[in-house]
């Protein structure tokens, strides 16, 4: 429940932040594109979240590799094209020092990313043993300890350039409120042509950021 929890949290996180920027944005083509592919990078990499939390690398390697390799990537590719659009929409929408808040974050992100697939890559690539694959495990007096521990925190480093990325968008969420309303195209559900009623005006749900 946590993980469906999570999943559900940063896909409706960036479906939120992709309607913000369609709405400050009506006629730009140049960002209703990138916030398009900021928006399906987004759900991608929830995806493979959900595969790092489900395939345990333990139980099965190359479903959790892909998981990662998906969540990582198409994460970091997300804080990438927003970052951009940051850019695009500085000064008149975004604020100077937000966008070069974002652009240090993505920094951070690109050095954990390259240091986390140098280490990975000669960790498995090597003669380290043949269990390396599942060993979970380490000891100071083991082959490869220093590439495993480089390669856990520069994952870790990467995670928390993610939670950093997403903290930027405070601001931005408190400028907006959610409303969901339900309008009735008909008296009954079964209703073939529109007909005029009342519609629902109570907020399902509704709040400030």
């Amino acid at each position: 429940m946590l993980i469906l929890h999570c999943l559900i949290s940063g896909i409706a996180t960036m479906y939120v932040r992709y309607k913000q920027v369609h709405a400050l944005n009506p006629e730009e083509n140049l960002i209703i594109k990138f916030n398009k592919a900021g928006l399906v990078l987004g759900i991608l990499s929830c995806l493979g979240l959900s595969l790092v939390a489900n395939f345990q690398k333990s139980t099965l390697f190359v479903a959790h590799v892909c998981g990662a390799v998906l969540a990582f990537s198409m994460g970091s590719l997300y804080m990438f094209v927003q970052t951009i659009l940051s850019y695009q929409m500085q000064p008149k929408i975004h604020s100077k020092q937000v966008f070069w808040v974002r652009l240090l974050l993505v920094i951070w992100c690109g050095v954990s990313a390259l240091s986390m697939m140098t280490c990975s890559s000669i960790l498995y690539s090597s003669d380290f043993g043949a269990d390396i694959v599942q060993k979970l495990h380490w000891n100071p007096e083991d082959k490869g300890y220093v590439l495993h521990m480089v390669t856990t925190a520069a994952e870790w480093s990467m995670s928390f350039s993610f939670f950093g990325f997403f903290l930027t968008y405070i601001r931005d969420f408190q400028k907006i409120t959610l409303r969901v309303e339900a309008n009735l195209h008909g008296l009954t559900l079964y209703d073939t042509a529109p007909c005029p009623v009342t519609n629902e005006r109570t907020p399902l749900l509704s709040r400030d950021f």
